[in-house]
């Protein structure tokens, strides 16, 4: 019975409970690239309690939810542009990435942001043993909790690539959802969808690498995003807040969850 519950919220809620598929980007690409193959309902999940795997959340509100990978980049004036235009973003941090710009991303969390799980060394997960993948997405709890004192409930996947024992390993970290991207930037701030035609919908999960360019900087890069999403008569939303509304959690126990900030007229 309880199978079967899991089976109708699957349906009902698409990609949301249901699950968008496996990535076939190569490892080396860069995170947030949109790969060569479309998302499919991945075929063989077992247990009710995998989490689900999305790249949009089911929304009527005009908003769009801005999330960025590894931490290479320690911009400073994008920790003044967060701050300013109180912009609730999630930050998908890599340990090996990071280093020892931890101090950062605490700025960036006492301004607005979430810290979530992106692993402690950026492998290509799909296919590796449950004990690698254990060790990659709880060795990265354990070092968020100690540095911030969360422990995330969101992980992004390096590469966009997973497989069910990722997903096995994710729920027992913790994990409660895991978060593809429906569109992502590029160094020059140029807006890449993955599928549905060009532009940002409301709900849609956008990725935004981490990385010096020769180009744009981070902050530059994210301002150029938020011209495109105002013209699009949207505003950028909490991740976190929308999620577990979705998923059925009410209890306000989550240590990243910020009520009340989701920056209209950002």
């Amino acid at each position: 019975m309880r199978r079967r519950a899991v089976v109708t919220l699957c349906a009902g809620l698409a990609l949301l409970a249901g699950c968008a598929a496996p990535s076939q980007e190569r490892p080396g690409d860069a995170d947030g690239r949109a790969p060569a193959a479309t998302s499919a309902p991945v075929r063989g999940h077992r247990g009710p309690d995998l989490p689900p795997v999305v790249d949009h959340v089911p929304t009527r509100d005009p908003v769009v939810f801005l999330t960025y990978d590894d931490g290479a980049e320690r911009d400073p004036r994008f920790v003044a542009l967060v701050r300013e235009r109180r912009l609730p973003v999630s930050l998908f941090l890599t340990d090996s990435v990071v280093g020892p710009g931890y101090a950062h991303f605490a700025r960036l969390r006492s301004v607005g942001a979430s810290l979530q799980n992106h692993t402690l060394d950026h492998p290509a997960l799909r296919g590796l043993p449950y004990a690698g993948q254990r060790a990659e997405i709880c060795g990265q709890q354990h070092k968020l909790h100690s540095r911030f004192g969360v422990r995330p409930h969101l992980f992004r996947p390096p590469y966009g690539t997973f497989d069910t024992t990722t997903l096995r390993a994710a729920a027992d970290c913790g994990i409660r959802a895991v978060v593809l991207w429906r569109a992502s930037l590029d160094g020059d701030g140029e807006l890449n969808r993955r599928r549905g035609g060009p532009g940002l919908r409301p709900g849609d999960i956008v990725s935004v690498p981490s990385g010096d360019t020769d180009s744009l900087t981070l902050a530059e890069r994210t301002r150029r995003l938020l011209r495109e999403i105002d013209r699009g008569g949207l505003r950028v939303g909490r991740l976190e807040d929308y999620l577990d509304n979705h998923l059925g959690d009410h209890s306000g126990d989550h240590p990243e969850r910020t009520p009340g900030r989701r920056a209209p007229g950002n």
